[in-house]
């Protein structure tokens, strides 16, 4: 009876240490954050999950749309989201986004000027610069023999089925604008049609419309040519030296991604939080080096491996940048927007 007594008085312990530890796990706050996908190093939300003694629920979207879909509707409660600059732009518009307290932001002071109060958000009263790049035409070397210096190649049949092209509309439909001259912001009726049938026209060459799988296919040379944003080609030519990334000259995209909070976030100081820790330089410089994207924080540029600080890919020179354009929200043109890419879908 004595070691019977002792052996349940052991499991009652163990029973309410296990209580204990579970409630203990309840009782920590929960950061809900919405981000692309590969877009953040796995073990610095740990970091930030054991210092701040706090659960981080990650979600990931593949587009802006996608993304602004999720939050507009409202079902769910996101703390921290990432989406592009003209989506932020569109989400201030319609008032989804909560101003950001900077004095609980301190490690803003680290983020470059040329990356601060952009037409999107003059003042940062609504985001805080997370990432940013280009996108252009990432090619295997022993694939393509043609020179590669124009969106017209991804038009030449003789790469028909090894050519991937994004599954988002607006990159999609601005690869075709800019291919003829025109903006990536076109809201000529003329011009997006004549966007719209170049790209039914390509549409037999391609081999897919990709989102993130677009690295793991052009890595393992399922296809010859594709549309990418610049991190990925950091990524991308780490794996495989065979690939090369070039600027069009007729010019591209320079796109920021930026942290927000939304307007029906649970944990706004939480939030703000996170975001001041991913500025942390040493965080930041981590977190560039790993997903391959080219990060804003100054000093977290000074940190980065040499190869990558002086990447024409992660940091291309003025000369390139100023033939770069920026996404703006096309407000009362989305829905044409929306249409033209369901009619390029669609197509038979």
């Amino acid at each position: 009876m004595k070691a019977e007594s002792k052996i349940s008085l052991l499991l009652i312990l163990v029973t309410a240490i296990s209580f204990l530890a579970i409630g203990c796990k309840d009782d920590r706050p929960t950061l809900n954050v919405y981000n692309w996908g590969d877009y953040i190093d796995p073990e610095i939300i740990e970091e930030f999950e054991e210092e701040f003694n706090v659960e981080v629920n990650y979600s990931t979207f593949a587009t802006n749309e996608d993304m602004y879909i999720s939050i507009a509707k409202g079902g769910t409660s996101y703390d921290v989201a990432f989406p592009s600059d003209y989506m932020i732009e569109r989400m201030i518009n319609e008032g989804l986004l909560a101003e950001i307290n900077k004095e609980n932001i301190p490690n803003m002071k680290y983020i470059g000027e040329e990356f601060l109060g952009l037409d999107f958000d003059p003042e940062n009263k609504y985001s805080v610069p997370y990432m940013w790049g280009t996108f252009g035409i990432i090619y295997n070397k022993t694939m393509v023999d043609d020179v590669v210096d124009s969106w017209d190649i991804l038009w030449n049949e003789k790469y028909a089925d090894q050519i991937l092209m994004l599954d988002s509309q607006r990159d999609s439909i601005g690869v075709s604008l800019k291919r003829l001259g025109y903006s990536l912001n076109s809201r000529n009726l003329e011009e997006l049609e004549e966007a719209k049938n170049e790209l039914i026209k390509q549409k037999p060459l391609v081999y897919a419309y990709v989102g993130d799988d677009v690295k793991q296919l052009m890595v393992a040379e399922e296809a010859a040519l594709a549309v990418v944003w610049s991190g990925d080609a950091v990524s991308m030519i780490r794996e495989n030296n065979n690939l090369e990334y070039v600027y069009p000259k007729e010019g591209t995209n320079i796109w920021f991604d930026n942290m927000v909070i939304p307007k029906n976030a649970k944990n706004k100081e939480l939030a703000e939080e996170f975001i001041n820790f991913l500025n942390r330089p040493d965080i930041a410089a981590r977190n560039a080096d790993y997903i391959g994207y080219s990060t804003p924080n100054v000093a977290a540029q000074e940190q980065l491996p040499e190869e990558i600080r002086n990447s024409q890919v992660a940091y291309p020179s003025r000369d390139i940048l100023e033939n770069t354009e920026v996404f703006r929200d096309v407000k009362d043109m989305l829905s044409i927007y929306d249409e033209l890419w369901l009619e390029v879908k669609s197509h038979r």
